[in-house]
């Protein structure tokens, strides 16, 4: 019997609070930094109070009136980050999703040596790769396009392996019951598989969704029409300034906006992804 103790609910709160405000902490001072004039940084100490210059600095920053910091308008930086990531997030979901249906209810030779061979690739992230890979999508002429972007980065051996996961607490009685219903692979797939993963490929597609929006280094190297920034590879340029000191409050003002569309889509599919997470029964 657990005794309900006063003292750990306290210490329990107390920690969650401190969580909360070690991840809120830069999000909060990235917002106050973007309500200031250029002028409040110079003692290179940020203010911890909101100032007055919000409304002029977003404006300034969502109709590109800040030439001197982007050469880039941030919605078409938003819009190429968008595309990203969603060619990331649902293509890694269908190969995955195909791929483990193959492995887990087809037969044939070396189906398993298949599956660890995807699943060795865990170790070989973008980074280690990622020589060949450009030259790959070089000689594809895939550089600066959404394909060269996207396609590299759409296997997932991790997505992969929870699928199959899935695929495995599922009952044989459903298979043998729409095979008998006269169902092939394809609409026992489409009726019976997809519908009891749903929550599953919603936790999936925020996890990937965010992945794909947070990618830095393989966009800068893949890209050199600006035509083509994500806002993440946007945001590094701006602070990389010659000759002048940096604007600290549009590079903080495209921050917070760069965050709200994982953030949406968090919220949006929040209930998703919890059960996703959880749910352990079919």
């Amino acid at each position: 019997m657990v005794e309900n103790q006063r003292w750990l609910d306290v210490l329990a709160h107390l920690t969650l609070i401190l969580g909360v405000a070690v991840v809120a902490l830069p999000v909060y001072l990235a917002f106050v930094a973007s309500t200031h004039d250029p002028s409040a940084f110079v003692s290179g100490l940020i203010p911890l109070l909101p100032g007055d210059a919000m409304g002029e600095t977003y404006a300034a920053v969502l109709e590109g009136g800040v030439k001197s910091q982007m050469s880039v308008p941030i919605l078409l930086m938003l819009k190429n980050s968008l595309i990203v990531a969603l060619l990331i997030a649902f293509g890694k979901i269908v190969i995955s999703i195909l791929s483990a249906y193959a492995i887990v209810y087809f037969r044939f030779p070396f189906r398993q040596l298949a599956f660890w061979m995807i699943f060795i690739t865990l170790m070989l992230p973008v980074e280690v790769r990622i020589v060949p890979t450009f030259k790959v999508v070089a000689d594809l002429g895939l550089l600066n396009s959404y394909a060269g972007l996207s396609v590299p980065l759409i296997a997932s051996a991790t997505a992969t392996f929870l699928f199959r996961q899935v695929f495995l607490t599922i009952p044989d009685e459903l298979m043998e019951a729409a095979r008998i219903d006269g169902a092939g692979p394809f609409r026992f797939f489409r009726d019976v598989l997809l519908p009891l993963s749903r929550t599953n490929i919603a936790a999936l597609f925020v996890i990937l969704f965010i992945y794909g929006w947070n990618q830095y280094l393989w966009p800068i190297l893949v890209t050199t029409d600006e035509g083509f920034t994500t806002i993440v590879a946007g945001i590094k340029r701006m602070a990389d300034v010659v000759d002048s000191e940096p604007l600290w409050n549009y590079i903080m003002a495209t921050a917070v906006l760069a965050m709200m569309p994982p953030v949406l889509v968090v919220i949006a599919m929040q209930r998703l992804f919890v059960k996703g997470l959880v749910e352990t029964e079919k």
